[in-house]
């Protein structure tokens, strides 16, 4: 059994093989109690670029998270609403400013890591992601440097609420939603405050001047905290443990990385829910239908970590989602993956010893230890 397979299982002791077992019985097939699942990638496009499969509908992720953020965040919105917001929000995401804001804030910890590793230390990466992916969402969210400990604080608030939701969640209890509201509320007191402020050098401030509302900015600044932290922090580990176990020399970055994810899957499961009448593949559904969109399964059909293969125009990024609801927060996820890979790669490293998380949505390693070669 390889490393990643028991993240997996460690993760999700019977949804897993669950999942798995899904793909052996065909690319769409109706599963009782469960809904439509998807495990082809082409069908999963399809239905991704697909206006009548929604975010807002029961069994979708709008009946998450609307209760928590409200109806207007990009998680749970569809239509000229979803286009209108969007639109306001490209912009602040662009390639050369994200990179420069992951430069900025990640300068100190990155330098701090190299030294560690060019004296021999042995460096749990798990950890030093979780801090820096928090540096980052602080700045996001607008605070300004921050030191370790609320860096840490922060990640783990969102670690906390993520962690209330599982595979198999169709909405948070009354408890859960509570504490989330508490935690988010407290993000968007945060963020509010900065876009008050009105300084275009912060992401808030920009959000008030491409004409965001308040309300809007307190939305993006919850759903970026939500989905920000744990994509990177999870996946930099293994991004570093698949390397080491398949000794791969990495002349391409970029494309080392795409592959990478294909293999971790950064969204092992999608939803939607039939707003009318439609077809995934030879399936005939009906509204209120919900299908579950297995891009693990869909991924993992092309095959085992392979950096030289190509991603067929069906498969590509499809793990960040597709069309008009393709993830607005890639560049900087792809940033920060870039900036600390570089780093811990120019090391040669060696993972000296792990640990599997346990209960956790997004498998990962609770612990990975490295070491310069």
């Amino acid at each position: 059994m390889n490393h990643e397979t028991r993240l997996h299982l460690a993760a999700h002791p019977f949804v897993y093989p669950l999942m798995r077992l899904l793909a052996r019985l065909g690319p769409v097939v109706r599963v009782p109690g469960l809904g439509v699942v998807v495990n082809d990638a082409a069908t999963a496009r399809a239905v991704l670029m697909d206006d009548r499969f929604r975010k807002d509908g029961p069994g979708s992720p709008g009946d998450l998270w609307t209760p928590i953020l409200g109806p207007s965040v990009l998680l749970n919105m569809e239509g000229e609403g979803h286009l209108a917001l969007r639109r306001k929000l490209m912009p602040l995401f662009t390639t050369a400013y994200v990179s420069a804001l992951v430069a900025d804030v990640l300068r100190q910890p990155l330098e701090d890591l190299s030294a560690r590793l060019k004296q021999g230390e042995t460096v749990d990466l798990v950890d030093a992601m979780r801090v820096m992916a928090g540096a980052v969402i602080c700045r996001v969210i607008g605070l300004g440097e921050v030191s370790e400990a609320r860096a840490r604080e922060l990640f783990e608030a969102g670690e906390r609420v993520v962690s209330m939701v599982s595979l198999r969640s169709r909405r948070l209890s009354d408890r859960q939603a509570v504490i989330a509201r508490r935690t988010l509320d407290g993000i968007g007191d945060i963020a509010q405050a900065a876009y008050e402020a009105g300084d275009e050098s912060t992401l808030m401030g920009r959000m008030r001047a491409q004409g965001l509302s308040a309300a809007e900015a307190r939305g993006a600044a919850g759903a970026f905290f939500l989905t920000g932290t744990e994509t990177v922090a999870t996946f930099v580990p293994r991004l570093i443990a698949l390397l080491h176990d398949h000794r791969t020399e990495v002349d391409d970055l970029d494309q080392v990385i795409e592959e990478a994810m294909r293999i971790t899957t950064p969204t092992p499961v999608m939803l939607r829910s039939v707003g009318s009448a439609a077809q995934v593949g030879a399936v005939v559904v009906r509204p209120g239908d919900r299908v579950l969109i297995v891009t693990h399964n869909c991924a993992r059909s092309y095959g085992p970590f392979d950096p030289s293969l190509k991603h067929p125009p069906e498969l590509r990024r499809l793990w960040f989602g597709a069309g008009p609801h393709f993830c607005i927060g890639y560049p900087l996820a792809l940033a920060e993956i870039r900036a600390v890979a570089s780093v811990v790669l120019s090391h040669r490293v060696r993972v000296v010893r792990r640990r599997a998380a346990r209960g956790v949505l997004i498998p990962t390693y609770e612990h990975l230890w490295i070491k310069a070669a």
